[in-house]
């Protein structure tokens, strides 16, 4: 398995292919790779990204079958099932690098954030635990002059609920805090770009 390190800059040069328009790899569709990937996988990356249509993993860090192990859901929460699927391929695959993607103009967050400002009184038990769980990064945003500026209150909001997703990951987890502190696993955030494509990964 390859280092962190290594699974960092492969995720790069991917987006830079992405971004770039340049002939990705193809093994996606390729009937080889698939047989290949029967007995075993070895993806080198662990991915934790929002379930938006816009953003798929494999596509904008043009990568293909085996190569990532990815979780989506709306905002890029963590919750337990997300928890145990890290800690299942980190163990099972020995995956060392998790990579917590989130992008911008995240309409999770958007609708946190509207929620917080005009709350709603039927909200969907299950929507309103994926609004719970993003609440306390961007909450506090509302209580700064960042409130005046749409703009820049969703940019701040996307990036702090990525940072808090991180953390969780970082320090909620017995097995992958273990793993972390061997220096077996590197846990990162990364924004992607609805606009450019680009990928920019924070606080490394």
């Amino acid at each position: 398995m390859i280092p962190a390190p290594a699974a960092l800059e492969r995720l790069r040069d991917g987006n830079r292919r992405f971004v770039s328009d340049l002939e990705g790899r193809n093994t996606l569709i390729a009937r080889t790779r698939r047989s290949e990937l029967l007995a075993n996988q070895e993806p080198f990356a662990i991915i934790l990204g929002c379930a938006d249509s816009r953003a798929p993993a494999e596509i904008i860090f043009d990568q293909g079958l085996g190569d990532l192990f990815v979780i989506r859901v709306a905002g890029n929460i963590v919750a337990p099932s997300q928890v145990g699927s890290i800690e299942f391929a980190a163990e099972r695959f020995g995956t060392r690098l998790v990579v917590v993607l989130g992008h911008s103009m995240c309409g999770a967050v958007l609708a946190t954030l509207e929620e917080l400002e005009r709350p709603t009184a039927n909200r969907s038990p299950n929507l309103r635990s994926i609004v719970d769980r993003i609440r306390p990064s961007v909450e506090r945003w509302l209580d700064t002059a960042v409130r005046q500026d749409p703009e820049a209150l969703i940019q701040k909001a996307v990036r702090a609920n990525i940072r808090t997703s991180v953390d969780h990951l970082q320090h909620g987890s017995p097995i992958l805090e273990e793993l972390i502190q061997r220096d077996k696993l590197l846990v990162v955030g990364a924004e992607y770009s609805l606009e450019t494509g680009v990928v920019e990964f924070l606080d490394e």
